[in-house]
């Protein structure tokens, strides 16, 4: 798991200065903590979030996350049992969203490091992003770690949410249409 994620973060290309300079972070992170992809790891760790598309990429299935009270994509912890990032990021999806059937797009699409409270005071969650097709019909189901979950078109993602939110959500339809 941690040789695959220095092999994704090594290889991917950045789309924008902040980001490499993210991916520089992650890297450096992985070097200095060998359990730098678990939530053991203080004050920081590596988790996977996935936007989660409707079959034709205009809308996103988004969580109203319980503790951040904001609407988000999927996404969370690394497990012993994951092989991958990849991994993480489609079990983590499937889990949250009910949906069997996603299809992984291929990624990362984005890299985000945000404060979390994983570790009080506080710790800060080292994300890679990805995004994920649902297939024709899917339905969510909610799960015990949302409040709500619904679909929003990926140009109307309402408040509270934040920009990483909308920029992935953008980036996954992006990737899904060029693809």
């Amino acid at each position: 798991m941690h040789a695959d994620a220095r092999a994704v973060l090594g290889a991917w290309h950045a789309p924008t200065g902040a980001e490499d300079a993210l991916r520089q972070e992650f890297l450096a992170h992985l070097r200095s903590h060998g359990d730098g992809m678990y939530r053991e790891c203080v004050p920081d760790h590596l988790t996977a979030t996935t936007a989660v598309l409707s079959h034709d990429g205009e809308r996103v299935l988004l969580t109203l996350h319980g503790k951040a009270g904001l609407w988000l994509p999927m996404g969370g912890h690394c497990e012993p049992g994951d092989l991958s990032l990849e991994a993480v990021a489609l079990r983590e999806a499937i889990e949250e969203s009910g949906i069997p059937g996603l299809r992984l797009l291929p990624g990362p699409l984005a890299l985000d490091r945000h404060r979390v409270w994983c570790h009080p005071p506080f710790s800060h969650h080292l994300d890679v992003e990805y995004g994920a097709v649902a297939p024709a019909g899917a339905e969510a189901v909610i799960s015990e770690e949302s409040l709500d979950l619904r679909w929003f078109p990926v140009d109307g993602i309402p408040d509270p949410s934040d920009e990483a939110t909308r920029r992935l959500a953008r980036r996954a339809r992006q990737a899904l249409l060029s693809g």
